[in-house]
């Protein structure tokens, strides 16, 4: 089965997100991902999915959560859009905002290690 990987009715929403990026979204960014050897993308539309940064050099794919991903129907959600994004052959990192705020270094570390870098 041939999986489509732009939906361009997303793209408008992809670029809202990226304008309107969380505090959490931004310190990643600018201090640890648009700075590493390989390239990600912010607020990348893959199939169905939005997520908040890819680096298809890696096949990875960064999800960062606030605190509406800790309600139950949204974990089953998380869990069939890894699941969906696995089969394409992502591997797809979570971290939580308190994880960006408390512990940066170690997920900077986590991801550098995903990264084989």
């Amino acid at each position: 089965m041939h999986t489509k990987i732009q939906n361009h009715q997303l793209v408008p929403n992809a670029k809202s997100l990226r304008k309107n990026a969380t505090k959490e979204e931004k310190t990643l960014w600018y201090r640890f991902l648009n700075s590493l050897p390989v390239k990600f993308t912010r607020q990348k539309v893959i199939n169905r999915y939005i997520v908040d940064f890819c680096c298809a050099e890696k096949h990875l794919v960064i999800e960062l959560d606030g605190s509406q991903h800790y309600e139950e129907e949204a974990k089953e959600q998380d869990k069939l859009r890894d699941a969906f994004l696995e089969g394409l052959g992502y591997t797809v990192l979570r971290y939580t905002d308190k994880e960006i705020n408390s512990n940066f270094k170690g997920v900077c570390s986590d991801i550098y290690r995903h990264l084989g870098l």
